[in-house]
């Protein structure tokens, strides 16, 4: 175990059982939790990892967020002519034009304790909360949001408006995943610890939720709280048990996810713009 996550883990301790709070948080409890935010930020730590084939949540990692909020006292910030009361200020971005990595005036905002990779975008407005964690070559499109603990991958594009859920309790759930070269349509919605596997596509407008099935057409199964990779996905809806009742005048149906072989789809669709150019 690392210093960092024993100092983590005893202060934890301590918090949890009524020893410690806001008030009484002294110099070295900042220390840590300073180092903490650091280790955040440089991409040292982070709140999930996937082992073997499984995403698995750093539960130490994601204490550590939760006593950032339980032992800071709110207080005023002030950037420009805008102020807001938080218990974390914003994050310093010295180090993201150094890699490489652009945010955009007028309303990109990083919280202290995300990480940002090399060479990603983020347009403004949008928002990268604490815990996050956003690979290299990303874009965060206009009016994205990135949830607490949402772990990002590297080559991700997230369309305008899309919203990517965190997870940040309970602690030993893993948060949203979306994993290397995905795309997401504009206005997809993504959360409750869903995990989008590598090299889909997603259509625009999706909600991918574990309450909402996805039909793998692939494999020919229906999956919940994740797509498969290699897919492409969008949104249909199905009938409902309830679409006979009367109150529902030509049934009732219920979002669902449909994904197909994202090869496949890829090469139709080829084709068929070599046909309208000849």
């Amino acid at each position: 175990m690392s210093t960092l996550e024993s100092e983590i883990d005893d202060l934890w301790t301590a918090y949890d059982d009524g020893e410690i709070d806001a008030d009484a948080a002294g110099e070295d409890a900042h220390a840590t939790l300073e180092a903490f935010l650091e280790a955040l930020e440089g991409g040292e730590i982070r709140a999930a990892e996937k082992r073997g084939s499984e995403w698995e949540a750093n539960e130490w990692v994601k204490r550590g967020i939760l006593l950032n909020f339980g032992l800071r006292r709110n207080r005023a910030y002030g950037y420009g002519d805008v102020d807001h009361y938080d218990v974390l200020p914003l994050r310093e971005t010295e180090d993201l034009g150094e890699r490489g990595t652009r945010n955009t005036p007028d309303g990109t905002t990083i919280r202290r304790g995300a990480y940002l990779g090399s060479d990603c975008i983020m347009m403004s407005p949008s928002f990268v909360n604490i815990g996050a964690y956003v690979g290299d070559g990303t874009l965060v499109d206009s009016c994205d949001t990135v949830g607490s603990c949402a772990q990002i991958g590297e080559n991700v594009k997230l369309g305008a408006n899309t919203l990517i859920g965190g997870v940040l309790e309970p602690v030993e759930n893993a948060p949203v995943i979306v994993e290397d070269n995905v795309s997401l349509g504009a206005g997809c919605r993504v959360t409750s610890g869903f995990v989008v596997s590598e090299n889909s596509v997603v259509g625009e407008n999706t909600l991918l939720t574990p309450r909402i099935p996805v039909y793998d057409l692939v494999e020919e199964e229906v999956l919940y709280g994740e797509l498969p990779a290699d897919r492409r996905a969008f949104t249909r809806f199905v009938e409902s048990s309830i679409s006979d009742h009367d109150l529902f005048e030509g049934g009732a149906y219920k979002p669902a996810v449909v994904a197909t072989d994202l090869e496949t789809e890829t090469l139709e669709a080829t084709e068929r713009e070599d046909a309208l150019r000849e």
